[in-house]
């Protein structure tokens, strides 16, 4: 019976995804049996990328990871979610917040059309089912730059759910092998985003920058159907490349325009998920693909090691090329949802309207 194939996904870690048996799967190292005629100094994952493998041994361990993504886009609009004030990128401190934006007594939302439209067209373009009527929901916790305490966002019943993304990737000898994926799309939501916190670590204290607060922002929720960085960095550049073609956001993410939460974990194949950790914040594709592929090796270094993974929320060290822990989650936070008395019906077809009634 012939060896099975191993094919190399993401060069230079210690994990790869192997095809055995028709099971995708992640194992340390370099597989047993394997040889190179690569000369001194060059990588053996760019001079075979394919690489015949032996059957694993009883109690040869494989690692299989999972992945999946919230990406927050800043909205293409003149204004913010719920307020009329205008949305500029680096504009002066605080020159851009209206007192509904302050959460000053008294202050009502007004809901922006333009953000339902953004949200309704992204929806469509992937394939997604536009809820005819949605909810907002109250998501309670306490930040500085979070002035009301509390975000307006969707739980419940959010703008679009069940989409597809569709996105190709290279691979193989020379990267010449398209392969086609598609992920998940849970759901579309709108949500306003939270106001800029300036740490001053030669004053030790935090300067809060209202410009961004209440700006409107779609979270697409992607389906835990990725298993390494390269993989999710191309979902990521393909989403992007849609938003921007559809005008629904610039999605810059040198500005902060594209944002991305990763939740990764590890298993062995054929047992259940393991703990997942989130990865917050990750303004760069390069940094999501290194972020993850980081974090998947070392959640396999501490399983092997005898240890046990945390729920909880670490963000990327760039410079250091690793991630930090920020905080737990094994005390599950109560956000305490409210619903909102508020609904919208999309605009599409006969019959239907737009309406915001608070």
């Amino acid at each position: 019976m012939a060896a099975p194939m191993l094919r190399l996904c993401c060069p230079g870690r210690r994990w790869a995804l192997a095809c055995i048996d028709g099971c995708s799967r992640h194992r340390r190292g370099a597989p047993n049996g394997c040889t190179s005629s690569r000369k001194r100094g060059q990588s053996s994952v760019a001079q075979q990328p394919f690489i015949t493998a032996q059957k694993p041994r009883k109690g040869e361990h494989e690692w299989a990871a999972v992945v999946g993504l919230e990406i927050h886009a800043q909205i293409s609009s003149k204004s913010k979610l719920f307020s009329g004030s205008q949305v500029h990128f680096a504009a002066p401190p605080n020159s851009l917040v209206s007192f509904f934006d302050a959460s000053l007594p008294g202050t009502l939302p007004v809901l922006n059309r333009r953000c339902v439209e953004a949200a309704v067209m992204t929806g469509l373009a992937l394939n997604c089912r536009i809820n005819k009527k949605s909810l907002f929901d109250r998501k309670h916790y306490f930040y500085a730059d979070l002035p009301a305490g509390y975000q307006i966002t969707q739980q419940r019943l959010p703008i679009a759910v069940n989409g597809s993304l569709v996105y190709s990737f290279c691979a193989g000898k020379n990267r010449s092998q398209v392969i086609n994926k598609t992920a998940r799309v849970k759901q579309i939501q709108l949500e306003q985003d939270s106001g800029k916190s300036l740490h001053d670590d030669l004053r030790s204290q935090t300067l809060i920058d209202l410009n961004r607060a209440g700006v409107g922002l779609l979270e697409v929720v992607l389906e835990p159907d990725m298993s390494c960085g390269e993989e999710a960095a191309t979902a990521v550049r393909e989403l992007q490349l849609i938003l921007q073609a559809l005008g629904t956001s610039q999605a810059n993410m040198a500005e902060g325009q594209l944002r991305v939460d990763a939740n990764i974990s590890v298993h062995h194949p054929g047992e259940p998920l393991g703990v997942r950790t989130e990865v917050k914040n990750l303004n760069s594709a390069r940094f999501l693909a290194k972020a993850i592929d980081y974090e998947i090796q070392r959640q396999i270094n501490e399983l092997e090691n005898g240890g046990e993974i945390l729920n909880e929320t670490r963000s990327f060290d760039s410079k250091l090329g690793c991630t930090i822990p920020m905080r737990d989650k094994e005390g599950k936070q109560d956000y305490r949802w409210l619903l909102l008395l508020s609904k919208y019906h999309s605009v599409l077809g006969s019959g239907t309207y737009f309406k915001s009634t608070y």
